[in-house]
């Protein structure tokens, strides 16, 4: 049957009621005046238009915003600002988001300055503590007033980092020197950022080691292979790190030939550390080409010890697509401590210990210690757990009703309200910001499970649904899947998905990861609404649905949204024979990418997913697929089980029909 769009009845139940009312709310706090200034400042600082902020900021005293417009007039200008004006700035509007804000963007001033007097007076002022940079230089004052050991913590940022930020360089320069952090450090460093193609951090590592040979860190980016064939006569220490840092480079892209020349020219030049960590990353990268070879690259790892928690990371999944369970035993134990709490690990490595246990009861008893350390409804592995421990996935209990001071402390705080009026006036990312601020723990006011519960329902009745979401999904001890898991356009969205005989939880599970349901999400490349469709797959699937008078524009129609992702989400589903897993993947990273990541052998589609290349879509599988179970239980209010919507995946079956290779 043909679609055609038709606007939905004037007919409004109580959501409705309550949507307008909310509408109708910021509409007319959009009236109050300076919110227009505020929006024009929001551009002026776009803009970096200190003259238009100056003019602007007078039309913001008095406003609920009036600590976010004087951050836009001060942070342009804080490089010349007295600092008796920013300390009068962070009096003013102490408490808030804005003053923290600010004092972040100071200190990262000070410390690029080597202020370390007034950085030192400031920092322990500083409550959220979430800039690596600023802890960075923190790292400097400590190392150099309390002559602390703080070489572990600067290694683990530093390493942390893409980009050569100054703080953490400086940091690592300071220690060097200290002789607090070593040779090996400082490649290993290098190393990282050559695996992760980031040449400039590269280089600013070897220039602390030596200075004198990091300009070829450019040339072996550039060109790997003739660093390679060069004939160097005299075979430092350092220039072997620079081979190394060349066989990475190469194995980016060809993986085979950097192996073959690790084996039969530069692996007996090297040291066992360096061919250890060499030989990891050729198998990390045929393992992201999903090479069969992977494994066996790995297998020239003689000490699992030598690898970081990415390489280890590697290595489990290529010896998971093999069946290799004692590989997984031994990379999971490798592991540092804070990896090995990591839900993945923990769950593949008592599947390990259960396939190579045998006789053995202890190492029985230890994965059944593991899962049940997992074992829960709150994610992907979390629900592979319970299942292997014999249980299904169900709504948990509703935790006890929020009481009506819990509600009212919600719905008075500062920066909750300063927030939400943020995000109804269009200023969604400042707002969020301000949010996540005024929920955190590390911040004074920061809020227990209850208090997160009262501030997630609070967003949840402004439908600001991924502030809802977020915020629900912090709290430890409880979980409130109605806020969690919320079902927004529920009669649009069941009925749509009926229409094309979908599982209106696998649709739901969908968009909660695309969107969070915010109805006018846009995406970085284009994608729009709340299942992210992109215009050019709009336009394509509209015809294929049979959608008459369909135009561009209407892409941000709640309605129309949901009938082309739902129909084009359909399409993907036959094509991939029904595959859930594969299904997403597809409508996360295109239809042709999955397609080549099938081949190879038949697997469980956890360890298939565990394998995807590409984080963001390995990533958007499991937790579509978990959403999916959790919604399915909400809406059957009957046990589910992931597993079975998981299935297998294997190669295309050849009796099948021809793959759609018009879809887009």
């Amino acid at each position: 049957m043909p679609y055609s769009f038709k606007p939905l009845p004037r007919i409004l139940t109580l959501l409705g009621v309550v949507a307008v009312t909310t509408l109708c709310s910021f509409a007319a706090q959009a009236q109050n005046k300076g919110d227009d200034a505020l929006l024009e400042m929001a551009q002026a600082f776009r803009k970096n238009d200190r003259t238009r902020l100056s003019t602007l900021l007078p039309q913001a005293r008095g406003h609920v915003l009036e600590p976010l417009a004087a951050y836009w007039e001060l942070r342009p200008r804080l490089d010349t600002a007295s600092p008796s004006e920013i300390r009068q700035f962070l009096s003013a509007y102490a408490g808030t988001y804005y003053e923290d804000r600010l004092r972040n963007d100071w200190l990262l001033q000070l410390g690029k300055r080597r202020d370390w007097a007034n950085f030192t007076a400031e920092y322990p002022h500083f409550r959220m503590r979430d800039d690596r940079e600023v802890r960075c230089y923190a790292l400097v004052t400590e190392a150099i007033h309390s002559k602390a050991h703080v070489a572990d913590e600067a290694k683990r940022i530093w390493y942390s980092l893409r980009e050569a930020e100054d703080g953490c360089t400086y940091v690592a320069e300071h220690l060097h020197s200290g002789r607090q952090i070593h040779g090996i450090d400082l490649w290993r460093k290098a190393r990282i950022a050559m695996d992760a193609n980031r040449p400039a951090p590269a280089k600013a590592a070897v220039e602390i080691e030596a200075p004198r040979l990091s300009e070829q860190v450019a040339l072996i980016h550039a060109d790997p292979a003739k660093y390679l064939d060069k004939r160097i006569i005299a075979i430092t220490r350092n220039r072997k790190e620079l081979a190394v840092l060349a066989l990475i480079r190469l194995a980016a892209s060809d993986p085979d030939k950097a192996a073959n020349l690790l084996e039969h020219h530069w692996g007996i030049l090297l040291s066992a550390e360096e061919r250890n960590w060499t030989w990891a990353v050729i198998g990390k990268q045929a393992a992201q080409k999903l090479q069969d070879n992977a494994s066996s690259y790995f297998a020239h790892v003689r000490r699992d010890g030598d690898l970081n928690d990415d390489l280890l990371g590697w290595k489990v999944r290529a010896a998971l697509r093999m069946g290799q369970w004692k590989q997984v035993l031994s990379a999971t134990q490798a592991m540092s401590a804070e990896a090995r709490k990591d839900a993945a690990w923990t769950y593949w490595r008592a599947r390990a210990l259960l396939a190579t246990a045998g006789q053995d009861e202890a190492a029985k008893q230890e994965a059944q210690g593991l899962l049940r350390s997992i074992a829960s409804v709150r994610g992907f592995y979390e629900q592979l757990a319970l299942e292997e421990l014999g249980q299904s996935i169900s709504v948990p209990e509703r935790p006890a009703a929020l009481t009506a001071p819990e509600k009212g402390a919600a719905q008075t705080n500062p920066g909750l309200q300063r927030a939400l009026y943020a995000i109804g006036i269009g200023l969604r990312a400042e707002g969020n910001r301000e949010w996540n601020y005024s929920t955190n723990l590390h911040t004074p006011g920061g809020m227990n499970d209850r208090e997160l519960l009262a501030a997630a329902e609070l967003a949840c009745q402004r439908q600001v649904w991924d502030r809802c979401i977020s915020t629900s999904e912090r709290t430890k001890d409880v979980i409130d899947f109605e806020q969690r898991f919320p079902m927004p356009l529920r009669e649009i969205v069941v009925r749509r998905a009926g229409e094309v005989q979908l599982d209106p939880a696998y649709v739901y599970g969908l968009i909660r990861q695309e969107s969070r349901f915010i109805m006018d999400a846009r995406s970085h490349v284009g994608a729009s609404g709340l299942m992210q469709v992109m215009p050019a797959t709009a336009k394509w699937t509209a015809k294929k649905i049979g959608m008459t008078g369909f135009t561009p524009e209407q892409i941000t129609d709640k309605e129309v949204n949901v009938a082309i992702g739902t129909g084009y989400l359909k399409l993907v589903l036959k094509d991939f024979e029904g595959s859930m897993p594969l299904a997403a993947a597809a409508y996360n990273a295109g239809p042709s990418r999955p397609r080549n990541w099938r081949n190879g052998p038949v697997l469980e589609a956890a360890i298939w997913a565990e394998n995807v290349p590409f984080q963001e879509t390995r990533d958007y599988v499991k937790k579509v697929l978990s959403n999916t179970t959790n919604y399915a239980a909400i809406l059957t209010r009957q046990p589910q089980s992931l597993k079975s919507r998981l299935g297998q995946i294997g190669p295309r079956n050849s009796h099948l029909p021809e793959v759609n290779n018009d879809l887009p």
